[in-house]
């Protein structure tokens, strides 16, 4: 919950040269106190003939104390205290819809390599399960057939045996029927509950709702009294709008050719060389992890963060995505394959899965070309506030499908990568750094500016670094 420390604000130069003049006009004994009844400022009245609240919002955070006229001052830094909560309160608010963005993107780019509706599910339960606290978890598909809901994937205890219920009949049933995603931190007082083998005390329940129809639902549940919010909510209804599209697209292209319905699920997400790769697989999809030459780039937005701020939380997410989708198809031109999203960082690897002649030249011209993309895209807050620090190096990593049995993520790792980030982390706006690996093989194509060794977080010994130099629009 947002708070403001009176003591914080009133001390700001600005603020306090305010509350000094007035307190100078008014002419009369006042001071302010915290909440503890602490002077913050002014002198102790022993004998005062009023006591006026200070309040952000609703809650006082503080007292203006003395002669009447103390009332003016409270009045004045109730109304600024206000105004700076409703500041954090946005600004909480746009740090949920960027982690929102993020969640996305991430699992995105992971349910994207699913073709199995158990697989889809199972992933999505291991993802909701990291971000919200439960003891058991469940997606319930509806079975057509038979017209009643049926677990396809679960975990904890409280589902061990397979159950089925129709819409409309239990919490689960009635959320599928209404379409509408439900807190019920009191299980036991809900009269919809229909008790199974195990009990459970506070559930989060959110539908699997695609454009055309509700598929089932997903429901997260604890065997004590938890306090789910609104905020968790919101995260499981996000997952579940994820995992309702991933699965109706599964069902919808079951009886289609595999190489049809991997292209339509996939080319959204990533780059021409793995949608192939996984296309050219025969049977199950295996990217075995391999030691193998790559040139990796790091890509991220110079203060994003303060950008944040600066504009409603949905305005951020459109202009992050017309971004996104202006740097990937830079990306693509030059065959490269987009490794992730990092919030608003991109991460691309040229070499893989599929070998690529001059990997160090592509990478550097699709980092110029990403540069001044940027610089010339229509919309002019982008133009303006989004400057792009990259780092590049290349060497060999150990790249392929890294992870669990349950889930996989087809990327990089090693020491190179490890260099790009950390030269990506020191670039400014417009800079394009890299390694001595990727300057040796191209410092007769392109101009370099010679930064010497740079200590890098993560390194013993330092890294020379060589920033591109090219010609900024």
């Amino acid at each position: 919950m947002a708070q403001i420390n009176l003591k914080k604000l009133i001390t700001k130069k600005e603020l306090l040269s305010v509350v000094n003049s007035l307190l100078s006009t008014l002419d009369t004994s006042i001071s302010i106190q915290d909440t503890e009844g602490k002077i913050l400022l002014g002198e102790d009245n022993q004998y005062f003939l009023g006591k006026h609240p200070i309040k952000a919002g609703e809650q006082v955070i503080g007292w203006v104390t003395g002669a009447p006229q103390g009332i003016v001052v409270a009045q004045m830094l109730s109304y600024i205290t206000t105004k700076e909560l409703e500041k954090k309160i946005l600004a909480i608010d746009t740090l949920e819809k960027y982690e929102e963005l993020n969640l996305l993107y991430d699992l995105s780019g992971k349910i994207a390599t699913c073709l199995g509706i158990e697989e889809i599910t199972e992933l999505v339960i291991a993802e909701a399960v990291k971000l919200i606290t439960a003891t058991n978890a469940s997606v319930m598909l509806l079975n057509k057939e038979i017209g009643y809901l049926e677990i396809i994937s679960a975990w904890g205890v409280e589902y061990s045996q397979k159950t089925a219920i129709k819409p409309g009949v239990g919490i689960a049933g009635c959320v599928m029927l209404s379409g509408k995603a439900e807190i019920v931190n009191d299980v036991l007082s809900d009269s919809r509950y229909i008790p199974g083998k195990n009990l459970t005390r506070s559930l989060l329940c959110a539908p699997l709702t695609t454009q055309n129809s509700i598929l089932g639902v997903i429901n997260l549940s604890s065997t004590s009294l938890t306090y789910y919010t609104a905020q968790d909510l919101k995260l499981l209804t996000v997952l579940a709008s994820q995992a309702a599209a991933a699965i109706e697209n599964a069902m919808l292209q079951k009886n289609k050719l595999k190489q049809e319905r991997i292209k339509s699920h996939l080319q959204r997400y990533l780059s021409s060389q793995v949608v192939q790769a996984i296309i050219d697989t025969k049977g199950e999809i295996v990217l075995q992890p391999t030691k193998r030459k790559v040139t990796v780039l790091f890509a991220d937005i110079r203060n994003f963060s303060s950008k944040c701020e600066e504009l409603a939380p949905e305005v951020i997410v459109q202009y992050l995505n017309e971004y996104f989708t202006q740097m990937v198809s830079v990306i693509f031109n030059h065959q490269g394959t987009v490794n992730k999203f990092v919030g608003d960082m991109v991460v691309a690897i040229f070499g893989a899965p599929s070998e690529l002649v001059d990997q160090e030249r592509r990478a550097i011209e699709t980092a110029i070309a990403m540069q001044r993309r940027i610089r010339t895209m229509p919309n002019s807050w982008i133009r303006n506030n989004f400057a792009t620090g990259i780092g590049i190096s290349s060497g060999e990593v150990v790249v392929g499908n890294i992870g669990s049995p349950q889930h996989l993520d087809y990327t990089a790792i090693g020491d190179e990568v490890n260099i790009a980030s950390r030269l990506q982390s020191i670039a400014t706006g417009g800079q394009i750094l890299c390694s001595q690996s990727v300057y040796h093989p191209t410092k007769h194509l392109f101009e370099f500016e010679k930064l010497g060794s740079v200590t890098v977080k993560g390194k013993k010994k330092a890294v020379e670094a060589f920033e591109v130099c090219y010609p900024r629009l």
